[in-house]
């Protein structure tokens, strides 16, 4: 059970601003750490120390993307919730930020989003300052622990320094909850049809939209899901948006929602519904389930608000509640997926909501040359490298019947097989490293279906940063994000041609080295 389920291991909630000196901490920490630590990302954003989970907050003001997010402060498990905070002007590199958002007489600060009030509907603004206004959960443990359902509310903060500082508004909370057990992640953004702020927010096994003309008083207007799509577990994190089917002129609207478990390989899962909204009422015809990324190491993901270019960013928290506790680091633990693109693309009359990495992501990549490397029916080559735990490997191809092999020289290896006759794209991290620390890690293959793959030439990307692996084939049609815990580098790549009858060419094959963003 997400976000609680430990809160055994937690003994009282301090609501006040405990250890002053954290916000200056926090601040320099990325000064005083190396982030040269075992399995530290390199290239994707992990907090200088301590717990993280859920992005939140995610927006665009005045040159600054913000990143909030999910953060524990005093140790690198779960525990009393804050947002922690950091900037970027690049998508690429971070600065990291005091803490945002303290937990408070109304409980811990959960999961939600900020938005900038370009017309000070909130009437936060001061002397035609532009506010920016963050919503989120309260989650009151006293409640909780008393066996009430109303321990859940939603309440608001504004700052009027771009995200520097916050001020918690008087009148919180501002949604109360009516005996709602799991009532949270309030995800807000402005619906110019009805010149309204529109709130997706869960409820345990379904979705609920709320009205607004101020951020401060919330109609309730609409629910869905409760007989649609996936429901192994809570939905949690919602994101509604609009956008255009690429190459065509149609526009639907695309919901997000996370569960905590019964994802498509085990565990946390992000699923999507296309459909369309109406101002009050999100519908959606689609009847299979809808998978954002076939991994299990992408949850909890939301875009940005007012993102520059109009461009719909997508970030995720690179874990899986199945084992996040438990993975093999130390002063920190957990990390995000780069930042990607979103797109919807019709494939076989079927909508796809794509993602993908951002192009700015290339600025990291140091040049390499590209190759054609030709392989004949069950043969394999070995390319020896120092290090691909920091490496970008991309080609095109249009076999669908091949494997790729990444292993060191402690026998390690992690691997991904594309079988034409099962129509599936098959990784094997069974073998990767460091995969005892939880059973559900390493003990199972994971499978995702590629039915919708042309037959014509397609892209593999693959990211590889110390601990992930991210897989990308034809430009996000089909995604998988992996971690991974070598005990040693991967410098070993084998690639396998599986098909019997036909030769194997990948063209414009690079291996290209990426830099550190903390360097």
């Amino acid at each position: 059970m997400k976000k609680f389920a430990y809160l055994l291991l937690i003994g009282t909630v301090i609501f006040s601003c405990k250890n002053a000196k954290k916000q200056e901490e926090i601040g320099v920490a990325e000064s005083k750490l190396s982030y040269k630590e075992t399995y530290r990302p390199q290239f994707h954003f992990s907090p200088p120390e301590k717990w993280m989970n859920d992005p939140n907050g995610l927006v665009y003001n005045d040159g600054v993307y913000h990143l909030f997010y999910q953060y524990y402060p005093d140790a690198t498990v779960w525990g009393p919730m804050h947002w922690g905070h950091a900037t970027s002007k690049d998508m690429v590199t971070w600065e990291n930020k005091p803490i945002a958002l303290y937990p408070d007489r109304h409980g811990l600060i959960f999961s939600g989003s900020a938005v900038v009030d370009n017309n000070n509907t909130s009437g936060f603004g001061k002397e035609g300052e532009t506010p920016l206004v963050a919503i989120y959960t309260y989650h009151l443990m006293e409640g909780e622990k008393a066996g009430r359902k109303d321990f859940q509310t939603q309440g608001i903060a504004y700052s009027l320094d771009n995200g520097e500082s916050w001020i918690k508004y008087n009148g919180n909370p501002v949604i109360e909850n009516n005996g709602i057990k799991d009532f949270r992640d309030p995800k807000v953004s402005w619906h110019h049809e009805t010149q309204s702020w529109v709130m997706a927010l869960v409820a345990g096994d379904h979705a609920k939209f709320y009205r607004s003309k101020n951020l401060k008083e919330w109609n309730y207007i609409s629910d869905f899901g409760k007989n649609q799509g996936a429901h192994g577990g809570v939905w949690e994190c919602p994101d509604l948006f609009k956008l255009k089917v690429e190459g065509t002129d149609e526009e639907k609207w695309v919901l997000i929602i996370s569960i905590g478990s019964g994802g498509p390989n085990g565990g946390s899962g992000t699923q999507y519904f296309v459909g369309d909204f109406d101002g009050t009422t999100f519908t959606s015809e689609q009847t299979e389930f809808k998978w954002l990324d076939w991994g299990t190491d992408n949850y909890a993901g939301v875009t940005y608000n007012n993102s520059l270019n109009d461009d719909r960013i997508f970030v995720g928290w690179m874990s899986n509640w199945q084992y996040a506790l438990s993975t093999p680091t130390t002063t920190w633990r957990s990390a995000m997926t780069v930042p990607r693109r979103l797109s919807l693309k019709k494939h076989n009359e079927s909508y796809t909501l794509q993602n993908y990495p951002l192009e700015s992501l290339s600025t990291l990549m140091q040049k390499t040359n590209k190759e054609t490397l030709n392989i004949a029916s069950n043969e394999e080559k070995k390319l020896i490298y120092d290090n691909l735990n920091e490496t970008k490997i991309t080609f095109k191809t249009d076999s669908k019947d091949f494997k790729i092999k990444l292993g060191n020289k402690a026998g390690e290896s992690v691997s991904i097989k594309f079988d034409s006759a099962s129509e599936l794209v098959i990784i094997d991290r069974t073998k990767s490293g460091k995969t005892d620390f939880q059973p559900e890690f390493g003990n199972k293959l994971h499978y995702m279906p590629i039915n919708n793959l042309p037959a014509s030439q397609f892209e593999v990307q693959i990211l590889m940063d110390r601990s992930s692996m991210e897989l990308f084939i034809n430009g996000g049609q089909y995604v998988m994000t992996e971690q991974l815990f070598p005990n040693e580098n991967y410098t070993d790549l084998y690639i396998k041609n599986t098909n019997a009858m036909a030769g194997l060419s990948l063209k414009d094959l690079s291996i290209a080295k990426m830099s550190s963003i903390w360097d």
